[in-house]
């Protein structure tokens, strides 16, 4: 087929790669076929084929296109407001795009995507932002961190940054994304690590059994649920739920014999702690197998990496369906109906296939990352940013950049404090904390889920937030630029900007389309411009 298309005389049926094309003139935006293979996948679009060589109808996808595409700004507006700034929906993007390098090194629930973050630091202008409030070599504070995304984003845009998180695994999934490794070292252990791993399985029957299990599997999807099926229930020709079920229950005995069979334990002797709980018998022991080995890395920085891709492994092997993953509810021990696939999928029994995937996708991004670093400081450092004392624990950690805040003082602020009873931050990461021992502070947490959005709970929020945005602002510039991204559906940030002695000069609604929660509807976030009143 022709690898040009003429919107007006276009073929009825198109291979991905003239979709794709058709697409992009269609929407002005760059579409790939990875993007229209994904709407396949997912039911959006009809393939017409089978296997590798499937067809897409021009009118099934202008059909989508046209139902979607555009008309998302103009509801999201009636739903949301006029004032809602479709700029900074950064809607152009693709996933690969807003989780960059490293910026995927781990999930971690509750961050921004990194091109928010230069939006606003790097030195560009717009009708919207009208003033460039960072230069290269200023120091920028993010005194809620996370994940480290404002850390990242300052280092590729030659500025130094300080992050301070009260959770001491956020600091580290923060430090690693921006610290140096020697990366073939890091291989070499992970092939230790993977083969140690593949020979201890290799007297198990959880292999063979998996095997089989993975057999039957594909033989009765193949049959129940053909290419077609979830592009029917998006249609609603097909009630997904009640025939979903009713194939869970048929393909149980199934899975239950080969259980029996192979004598398979899955649940473990005890539910104590979240890794008693929420792992697999065989899942727990290769947890605890891997974990003996990293422990006797002798390079700390190497033992530090690899320490997070069994963690970013452990959260994907989770005993919970794969539509759950964000919010777990009860633990699953047997094959399911997946919502999320549209077939019978199971629980995962072994570890291994993750960690090797995980272990060369972070040394791929580690290495992305490399190319784009500069010779900036960063560090993020675990503490209560309403009492921290910067230079005190500066000077132990990085004298270099401790003498430059003193030489320079911090330029401004851009961090995502936490909502108002939407996440506990240490509880998202408890398997983390079960397995590597961190002290867990939840009671220190500003505005935890397990405290509600009630008055009190929104009355000890404003006084968090404001001590500090107050303890900050002993290290700050005078004319600092403060920006805070926050979804204040409960209008707080006045009253915060008020008792910080700050005034709001600006704000910036955004709709957030990528959001990993089920719940798709129309959502905003403001990013709070504060300067000193």
């Amino acid at each position: 087929m022709n690898k040009t298309i003429n919107l007006d005389n276009s073929p009825d049926l198109l291979n991905t790669h003239q979709a794709s094309i058709w697409a992009s003139k269609f929407l002005n935006k760059n579409v790939t076929e990875s993007n229209i293979s994904y709407l396949v996948q997912y039911g959006r679009i009809k393939k017409i084929g089978f296997n590798g060589s499937f067809l897409i109808s021009l009118k099934d996808l202008k059909r989508y296109y046209e139902s979607y595409y555009g008309k998302k700004e103009i509801d999201w507006k009636n739903k949301l407001g006029s004032d809602l700034n479709w700029t900074l929906s950064f809607d152009y993007l693709k996933e690969a795009d807003t989780t960059k390098h490293v910026h995927r090194l781990h999930p971690y629930k509750g961050k921004f995507i990194p091109q928010l973050v230069e939006y606003f630091l790097d030195s560009h202008t717009d009708e919207f932002k009208k003033e460039i409030f960072f230069d290269k070599s200023d120091i920028v504070l993010d005194p809620f961190a996370g994940s480290g995304t404002t850390l990242v984003q300052a280092n590729e845009l030659e500025m130094h940054a300080i992050g301070v998180d009260i959770s001491a695994f956020n600091s580290l999934i923060a430090n690693i994304k921006i610290e140096k490794y020697d990366l073939e070292d890091v291989g070499k252990e992970l092939r230790n690590i993977t083969a140690a791993l593949r020979k201890y399985l290799s007297g198990s029957k959880i292999v063979e059994f998996e095997e089989n299990l993975l057999l039957a599997l594909s033989e009765f999807n193949t049959k129940y649920f053909p290419s077609d099926f979830k592009y029917r229930a998006n249609r609603s020709e097909i009630n997904k739920d009640v025939y979903g079920l009713k194939k869970e229950n048929e393909f149980l005995p199934i899975y239950k014999k080969l259980v029996n069979k192979y004598g398979i334990k899955l649940k473990q002797d005890k539910s104590d702690t979240f890794l008693d709980k929420w792992y697999l018998e065989n899942v727990r022991k290769e947890i605890e197998f891997v974990f003996e080995l990293v422990k006797q890395i002798k390079n700390i920085g190497t033992k530090k990496i690899i320490s997070i891709i069994l963690s970013r492994t452990m959260r994907s092997c989770r005993a919970t369906t794969h539509a759950d993953l964000a919010t777990l509810k009860e633990p699953v021990t047997v094959t399911y109906f997946c919502a999320k696939h549209g077939k019978i999928c199971k629980p995962l029994f072994s570890i291994l296939n993750w960690l090797e995937r995980y272990g060369e996708d972070t040394i791929e991004r580690l290495e992305k990352f490399n190319k784009l670093r500069t010779n900036t400081y960063q560090v993020c450092l675990t503490g209560d940013s309403r009492t921290i004392d910067f230079f005190k624990i500066l000077d132990k950690r990085n004298p270099a950049l401790a003498k430059l805040v003193r030489k320079q003082r911090i330029k401004g602020i851009f961090s995502s404090p936490p909502y108002v009873g939407l996440i506990d931050y240490h509880e998202q990461h408890a398997y983390a904390y079960d397995l590597f021992g961190f002290k867990r502070k939840d009671d220190f947490e500003i505005g935890p889920m397990f405290k509600g959005q009630g008055r009190e709970a929104q009355k000890s929020y404003i006084e968090g937030i404001v001590e500090v945005l107050t303890n900050c602002k002993k290290y700050l510039v005078e004319d600092y630029n403060i920006f805070l991204v926050a979804n204040d559906k409960f209008g707080l940030y006045p009253q915060i900007a008020e008792n910080s002695g700050m005034k709001i000069v600006n704000q910036y609604k955004r709709p957030v389309l990528n959001r990993t929660e089920k719940d798709k509807g129309a959502y905003s976030e403001i990013i709070f411009h504060l300067r000193r009143k």
